[in-house]
């Protein structure tokens, strides 16, 4: 069964997250579809844009703690994202956690509808948002990712809007994203190509820098004695030994 499954609407090519037995988390085999399918669409000359969005009530989980990928194999998928000569769009109509809202800043624009939640829950099972930081600290208000970064408060979209993951919210995501679409239809692939290098160019400058020690940092982390404890808790349901 393919966990990413692919349609096409006037040259929008939608990759759909579609593994709903684990809430779209981040599986070796989950990244290693949307890669390739990321490669195919964006070499095919009848796609203008790609949309990225879910089933289920989940955008992604964040990586899967029982098959995660392997910390260079995310880098990739972001960097891919974030380099690719179209634009990609984030759909979301539900919730977003830890390594998915890593897949939601390396988008060129994210829509979510008013109903989706957001959360960074890394520091409560004992690791850190490392790799994910790469394309979230060039977009995101700083003073907000302290907050959500040190608390793992969940936050709304309305909040996610202003901080600036989310490029807008509304009741009815379609309704937000289609003059978006439209737009992306109506311009020129060179131009869109050559426009988005223009905006992507700090952040593909914080991956040249900082990816190799992010990496490091998450591989250590997650092999830590506290990132055992969390992520058993984490699946027993109950709270960490360093709970007070």
């Amino acid at each position: 069964m393919s966990l990413v499954t692919r349609t096409r609407t006037r040259a929008v090519e939608t990759l759909t997250l579609d593994s709903p037995h684990n809430r779209n988390a981040l599986s070796a085999a989950l990244v290693g579809e949307l890669a390739e399918a990321l490669t195919d669409a964006g070499k095919d000359t009848g796609v203008r844009a790609i949309a990225l969005t879910h089933t289920g009530n989940t955008f992604s989980a964040g990586a899967d703690l029982k098959d995660p990928p392997p910390p260079d194999a995310l880098v990739a998928l972001l960097r891919q994202i974030v380099e690719l000569p179209k634009p990609v769009v984030a759909r979301v109509t539900g919730h977003v956690r830890a390594g998915g809202l890593g897949l939601l800043a390396a988008c060129d624009i994210a829509a979510a509808s008013t109903e989706a939640t957001f959360a960074f829950t890394e520091v409560r099972i004992g690791v850190a948002p490392a790799v994910i930081s790469l394309p979230l600290l060039p977009r995101t208000d700083p003073r907000a990712l302290a907050r959500y970064y040190l608390t793992g408060e969940r936050f709304d979209a309305t909040e996610a809007t202003r901080t600036g993951l989310l490029t807008t919210c509304a009741d009815d995501v379609d309704t937000a994203l289609a003059p978006i679409l439209d737009g992306l239809r109506r311009s020129a692939p060179d131009a869109l190509a050559e426009t988005k290098r223009l905006l992507t160019a700090r952040v593909l400058e914080t991956f040249d820098r900082d990816a190799a020690d992010l990496t490091a940092l998450s591989a250590r982390l997650f092999s830590s004695p506290q990132a055992r404890e969390g992520m058993t808790a984490f699946l027993e349901r109950r709270d960490a030994a360093w709970a007070v």
